[in-house]
């Protein structure tokens, strides 16, 4: 069974089958939605059933939610012709997905489970991407595994990744015990949704946890050369202060840029880190600088955990539009 699917407000259309999710639907077609992890994870993908029913297979949103018409579009199936909203629909052919060798020009360790990776592209070739999105780093047995790209996009030939040693991980162990300089792998990308969405020039809340710091870098870095004028607060949360990998990275922009502001928090001060700073969750510092979010947009990436509290209580406790929480949540594949 096949159903019409019209998105509001660009009226664009599209066919989903039955078996099919309403973003896999749209990413065949051409089009695509702000997504994140493709697995009801990260809620980035949500928006508005107006007409129509939907089976919202594995989501885990609330009843209310459901009630409410919301879904989540990477899980939700059609079961009838469908109106949907999604602000953000764009045709894919913009920017399009490549598949693509690139070899490993240089590894730094950032930090004793960190490491930055730059891949360089082949000389007739370039990637076009927005400043948040990601790669898929495709292995031999078939697996993917998705890193953000930490860089802007520049001339597109030259990519950052920062590598988080998962134990047990079956890519990650291979990049902290045998990969090397000049070796080759092969990627599809660019991905996701996650990117600066702000044609309300509304003030910006990037909010990181951990390695979550990768597309949060580049968005600012993209900021800064375009000359973003809009208050930008980047709140960045580890446990200890070795876990700020590049910490004098965010507080040079802050010294150097009038509408950048930095504030870095941690949940677990080491002892020998002499901390001053914040401490506790990160989302919650926000909260305490900023009960009245009702005027602001939110960009978030870091743990589901994180995403998931972050975003409960910035919409339910400081009245940020939800639809104004865009997010990416790093999930961890061990072998």
């Amino acid at each position: 069974m096949r159903y019409q699917v019209t998105v509001q407000p660009s009226g664009r259309q599209f066919e989903a089958e039955a078996d099919e999710s309403l973003l896999d639907a749209a990413l065949r077609q051409g089009l695509t939605m702000p997504y994140g992890c493709k697995d009801g994870a990260c809620g980035a993908c949500k928006g508005q059933v107006l007409e129509g029913s939907v089976d919202h297979g594995k989501s885990q949103l609330s009843d209310e939610d459901k009630a409410a018409g919301l879904a989540l579009y990477c899980c939700t199936r059609a079961t009838t012709d469908l109106v949907i909203e999604c602000k953000q629909l764009r045709s894919a052919h913009d920017i399009p997905v490549k598949t693509l060798p690139a070899r490993i020009e240089k590894m730094n360790k950032l930090a004793p489970d960190v490491i930055e990776m730059f891949l360089r592209l082949p000389a007739n070739e370039n990637l076009q991407f927005l400043a948040g999105q990601y790669i898929d780093i495709l292995l031999k047995d078939g697996r993917k595994r998705s890193f953000s790209l930490a860089n802007a996009p520049g001339d597109g030939k030259l990519l950052e990744l920062h590598i988080r040693h998962v134990p047990g991980g079956f890519f990650t162990e291979q990049v902290f015990t045998t990969m090397k300089e000049r070796d080759i792998m092969r990627f599809s990308g660019p991905h996701g949704g996650f990117y600066l969405h702000n044609e309300a020039a509304k003030p910006v809340i990037l909010l990181a946890g951990g390695t979550g710091f990768a597309p949060i870098k580049a968005i600012v870095e993209q900021a800064i050369a375009d000359g973003y004028p809009h208050p930008l607060y980047i709140y960045w949360g580890a446990k200890a202060r070795v876990d700020l990998y590049q910490e004098a990275l965010p507080a040079t922009w802050a010294n150097a840029h009038a509408n950048i502001h930095y504030v870095p928090v941690l949940s677990e001060p080491a002892a020998g880190d002499d901390w001053q700073g914040r401490t506790g969750f990160v989302h919650r510092a926000v909260v305490a600088d900023f009960p009245d979010l009702s005027g602001f947009q939110v960009y978030a990436c870091g743990s589901p955990v994180m995403i998931d509290v972050a975003r409960k209580d910035f919409v339910g406790e400081c009245g940020l539009p939800e639809e104004e929480f865009f997010s990416d949540a790093f999930t961890f594949s061990a072998t």
